[in-house]
C-alpha cells in the first residue's frame, strides 16, 4: 500500500531562503575560496574541527544516495614524504610538456603542501558500493565519481569558513600512489588534499596571481536552450522587427 500523503509529507521541513548574513556568508565562502598550496601554518588542526569538515563532505549529495567516499586520514610523516616522492617524480614528467617561457613558469610554481600541511586527505570512491544497480546511475556510470566530488567540494568550503585552507593535488602515478595508500582495485581516487590552517589568502586564485591563467567572463559561458545560443538571442525582437542592440547568435 502506498504511503499516504500526509505520511511522506511528516518527513518535510520547512525551506525558505537563509537571513542575509546566512546568504553573505556561504557567497564569501564560496568566492574566497583558494587552491592553498604555500601557505599553511604548522598548527595542527583538532580533531571536532576534523569531525565537522569530515561530516560537511559526508552531507553531500550522492547518486541513489550511495555515499559512495571514504577519506583515508594521512597525518604521519614518513607516508606523506613518500607520497611527496611521487609527486616531484610525476611533476617532472608533467613540467617535460611544456615548453618555452609556459615551462619556466610551471617549474616556478609551487604545486603541492604536503609536508607542510599538517593533514592530508585522500579521498576516494567506491564504485561497487550499492550494488550493481544504482537508481540515478543506471545511464551514467560516472554518477559515483562526480558525487564523491560534490563532497570534496563540501569539505573545501566548510573548511574556508573554518579558516582552513585545502590544497587538492592532482600531479602524481595513479599506481605508486596506490602502493603508498594500500587502496584495493576497485576504489577510485578522486582527490589528494592538503589540509591545515592558513592566516592570509590570495586575493584571487593563485594561477590568476602567477599569470597562468585568468578567469573567464561568465558571459561566454551562458547558453539558452541549445548549445552555443547566446541568451541575448532569446530577447525578445524590438517593434518593427529589429533585434535589440548585441542581440542574434554570434
Amino acid at each position: 500500500m502506498p504511503q499516504s500523503e500526509s505520511a511522506v509529507s511528516a518527513g518535510l521541513a520547512a525551506a525558505g531562503p537563509f537571513s542575509d548574513a546566512e546568504r553573505a556568508a556561504l557567497y564569501r565562502a564560496i568566492e574566497t575560496r583558494r587552491d592553498v598550496r604555500g601557505e599553511f601554518l604548522p598548527r595542527p588542526v583538532p580533531d571536532a574541527v576534523v569531525r565537522r569538515l569530515l561530516e560537511a563532505a559526508h552531507h553531500a549529495p550522492s547518486v541513489g544516495l550511495m555515499q559512495p567516499w571514504n577519506f583515508l586520514m594521512i597525518r604521519s610523516p614518513d607516508t606523506r614524504e613518500r607520497v611527496r616522492q611521487a609527486f616531484e617524480a610525476a611533476n617532472a614528467e608533467a613540467a617535460a610538456l611544456f615548453t618555452g617561457e609556459r615551462a619556466a613558469l610551471y617549474r616556478a610554481l609551487k604545486l603541492e603542501g604536503i609536508r607542510t600541511a599538517p593533514l592530508n586527505i585522500c579521498v576516494t570512491c567506491d564504485r561497487a558500493r550499492g550494488g550493481p544497480v544504482v537508481l540515478g546511475r543506471t545511464h551514467n556510470p560516472d554518477m559515483d565519481l562526480y558525487s564523491t566530488v560534490c563532497a570534496v567540494q563540501n569539505l573545501w568550503l566548510a573548511a574556508r569558513a573554518e579558516g582552513i585552507g585545502v590544497g587538492w593535488v592532482s600531479i602524481f602515478d595513479e599506481g605508486r600512489m596506490r602502493a603508498i595508500l594500500g587502496i584495493p582495485a576497485g576504489i577510485a581516487i578522486v582527490a589528494y588534499l592538503c589540509v591545515g590552517y592558513v592566516d592570509r589568502l590570495h586575493d584571487r586564485p593563485e594561477l590568476e596571481v602567477r599569470r597562468w591563467a585568468k578567469r573567464l567572463p561568465l558571459d561566454d559561458l551562458v547558453f539558452s536552450e541549445a548549445w552555443g545560443r547566446t541568451e541575448a538571442a532569446d530577447e525578445p525582437v524590438a517593434e518593427g522587427g529589429i533585434a535589440p542592440a548585441g542581440g542574434g547568435q554570434s
